[in-house]
């Protein structure tokens, strides 16, 4: 499906982004990782990836909350077919205690980070007239929640992004659209519970419950490969007339 294109995903060393490249990987495309962690894991990923479907793989380690490392990245990777922005962290706190750094790092990230990957892969993907851009948003781009002000600004953020770059490039053969996944069991979720936890003075099972999986009808957690599927599809041909949406996959979250 993807054969002889190249893919790269950010923040895909692990969670979301390391399930789509997997999947993209399957479908025969060229990957590069991006993201942090140990570089001897990050290496037998690598590895295994590329030997189990014999694709090519190469890692670069660019720190998404730098303009000119993310240039850097996008330099080496040469002519990208397919951008998956997933990179994110997350922080969480009342507004009037969320730390300004916290708040410039989680724009940075989230949000700046699409910008200027989008803006460098575009040339290429116009001079192929092909190409597709693929957010990893969050239900947060639709709705918000309590005490998590940069992070559903930034997601918001994403939305409307997306929607202007497909608006900008429609009739170069060239898609843009964000998946808005629920509570997917990442290392993103399972790291903000403790935060949430004391946020709200509740406990980290009443956290589980009673917050994450409260907005979710169907009171599962989303699974990565159900993502990875989304994204893979809106890669393939069967989504070129697919662009500028915001898809939910949320267990029916944003159906409130």
């Amino acid at each position: 499906m993807l054969k002889g294109k190249t893919a790269l995903v950010t923040g895909s060393t692990s969670g979301i982004g390391l399930g789509i490249a997997e999947a993209f990987a399957r479908a025969g495309a060229d990957i590069v990782l991006n993201g942090f962690g140990e570089r001897a894991e990050i290496e037998r990923l690598r590895a295994q990836l590329a030997e189990t479907h014999k694709v090519t793989v190469r890692f670069d380690g660019a720190d998404m909350s730098k303009p000119v490392a993310i240039e850097s990245m996008m330099k080496a990777a040469g002519e990208v077919d397919v951008l998956v922005n997933n990179a994110g962290i997350q922080f969480v706190a009342p507004v009037e205690e969320f730390p300004p750094e916290k708040w410039d790092a989680i724009l940075a990230i989230n949000l700046s980070a699409a910008f200027h990957t989008t803006r460098l892969a575009l040339p290429a993907m116009k001079r192929k007239g092909w190409g597709r851009i693929v957010n990893v948003a969050s239900a947060h781009a639709l709705v918000a929640s309590p005490y998590k002000a940069a992070y559903v600004a930034a997601k918001h953020g994403i939305a409307g992004l997306t929607k202007t770059v497909a608006l900008e490039v429609a009739e170069q053969g060239i898609t843009a659209n964000a998946i808005c996944p629920g509570y997917v069991w990442t290392p993103l979720v399972e790291k903000q519970i403790p935060d949430t936890a004391r946020a709200r003075g509740i406990t980290e099972e009443q956290v589980k419950r009673d917050v994450l999986l409260a907005a979710q009808p169907t009171k599962k957690f989303v699974a990565i490969g159900e993502v990875a599927a989304l994204a893979l599809f809106l890669a393939g041909d069967a989504a070129a007339s697919i662009t500028g949406t915001v898809l939910p996959i949320d267990g029916g979250w944003t159906a409130h």
